[in-house]
């Protein structure tokens, strides 16, 4: 294990020691050195940028290059020693930094403070962890891509409040499901055009006196361009809070997949199957198939959308600009990635292994009066005004009620009886195959058209 200087580099202006409490309770380099990589990424710039204006010389800069590249290997091999009494991920670097090379460590710090350099750090950091978790929400994607397609004919109950509303196919179930992580995607890219721009160079709160280069900085790092305004550049976290809103919306997606997964899997649906490896057991009922990973999804959802609140209460009441209090942004901020990342695996793992129960799924369709509204579109289009189509369709629903049969399974005289302009052809529409198949416009349940819609979707991954 390396060590580092136990002595602050901040220490000359006090004249007591700092309680130790104290010490331990200020301290954040206990989670926040996970922001290591990128807060050397950061370093390597801004070296690279004191060198071009004069402040580093030839020898400096590769001093400093060599150094933070043996740090890193020191941090990736787990053989770095973290301080606490250096506080932060920033000073135990700078520290061991500058036991390793001397006075050219000292001099990196010049032009930035650890209030740019933080606020740096974070958009890195999260820059890189939602290509991450795009990237996951990909796999599920091309998950339900798949699954939907192989459903795209698979007849199913469709809801309203939780009661058989019209059929539906299984695959136009999943196509909801994919066009709500396509809006996750889309906000995620839209949050990365503001999490994208440079705090570096704002120093502590008003700029430095350095006749600093920061759009060479933002270019070398990769960002769009310098902010604009030095105090609000280390105070704000409007990107972070963003972010979390829309790891939010997230959750709060694969929370509703989880909770129609839980309830198509229970015995009283049994739409599906999850598979073993997904669930668990019981301690006490031999019987039992616990959709726990759905489950513990569902539950995680609240978790994330308590550290989007956890944010919003952080910065609500801070003056500009850097305050302390923004410590506190980074455990509710790392562990909403941790969260989404981790939930977002376990759907994409587990999806292309749910088995759908066809028969099921049908039979279920028919007990419900699912062609209900088709047969009131028949009468429409047989020239009767819809109020009074669905009048009459009320009381052929309720003649199926009282004698446990489908709309489909009764007669064309007890149909004609309530209305004389049916006719044989009622019973094409009345079928489940017949009422799905006549949905075939753009975004309608129909085969061809969950198919079309598949189609188009995968041209998105090319």
């Amino acid at each position: 294990m390396t060590s580092v200087n136990t002595e602050k580099l901040s220490s000359a202006r006090f004249a007591q020691a700092t309680d130790a409490f104290v010490e331990i309770f200020t301290a954040s380099v206990d989670f926040d050195q996970r922001m290591a990589v990128q807060d050397i990424q950061g370093s390597l710039a801004h070296a690279q940028m004191l060198n071009s204006i004069g402040i580093l010389t030839d020898r400096e800069l590769a001093d400093i290059q060599a150094g933070l590249a043996q740090i890193q290997g020191e941090i990736e091999r787990g053989e770095f020693s973290w301080s606490i009494k250096q506080e932060d991920v920033h000073m135990n670097i700078e520290a061991r930094l500058t036991e390793m090379i001397g006075i050219a460590g000292k001099k990196l710090h010049t032009g930035r403070s650890r209030n740019d350099q933080v606020a740096t750090d974070i958009r890195l950091y999260l820059r890189h962890e939602i290509n991450v978790i795009k990237g996951q929400i990909k796999r599920l994607q091309l998950a339900l891509l798949d699954l939907a397609e192989l459903h795209a004919d698979t007849i199913m109950p469709g809801f309203t409040h939780l009661q058989v509303a019209q059929p539906v196919t299984f695959g136009h179930h999943l196509m909801a499901w994919f066009e709500m992580l396509s809006r996750d995607q889309e906000r995620l890219d839209d949050c990365c055009k503001r999490i994208n721009v440079m705090p570096l160079g704002a120093a502590a709160l008003a700029g430095t006196s350095y006749p600093i280069d920061r759009f060479m900085t933002a270019q070398l790092l990769g960002f769009s361009r310098p902010s604009n305004n030095s105090l609000d550049s280390v105070s704000d976290r409007d990107f972070a809070i963003e972010f979390t809103a829309a790891a939010s919306l997230i959750m709060m997606h694969l929370s509703r997949f989880s909770e129609e997964l839980i309830l198509w899997a229970s015995a009283q649906f049994n739409f599906i199957d999850i598979p073993d490896a997904f669930c668990t057991g019981s301690s006490i009922m031999p019987q039992k198939k616990n959709p726990d990973v759905p489950e513990l999804v569902r539950g995680k959802s609240g978790r994330v959308a308590g550290h989007l609140m956890s944010l919003l209460m952080l910065m609500k009441g801070q003056p500009l600009a850097y305050n302390k209090d923004n410590q506190e942004d980074k455990e509710p901020l790392f562990d909403t990635v941790d969260t989404v990342v981790n939930c977002l695996r376990a759907f994409a793992d587990m999806m292309p292994h749910v088995e759908a129960k066809k028969e099921n799924m049908y039979q279920s369709a028919k007990r419900g009066f699912a062609t209900a509204t088709d047969l009131a579109d028949y009468l429409v289009r047989k020239g009767m005004a819809f109020r009074d189509a669905h009048e009459v369709v009320g009381q052929a629903v309720r003649l199926g009620l009282s004698t446990g049969r489908d709309l489909s399974e009764l007669g064309l005289d007890e149909l004609q009886d309530f209305c004389s302009k049916v006719d044989v052809d009622v019973f094409q529409v009345l079928s489940l195959e017949g009422s799905v198949a006549a949905r075939k416009h753009i975004g309608g349940t129909a085969p061809d058209a969950v198919r079309a819609a598949v189609r188009v979707a995968r041209t998105l991954f090319h």
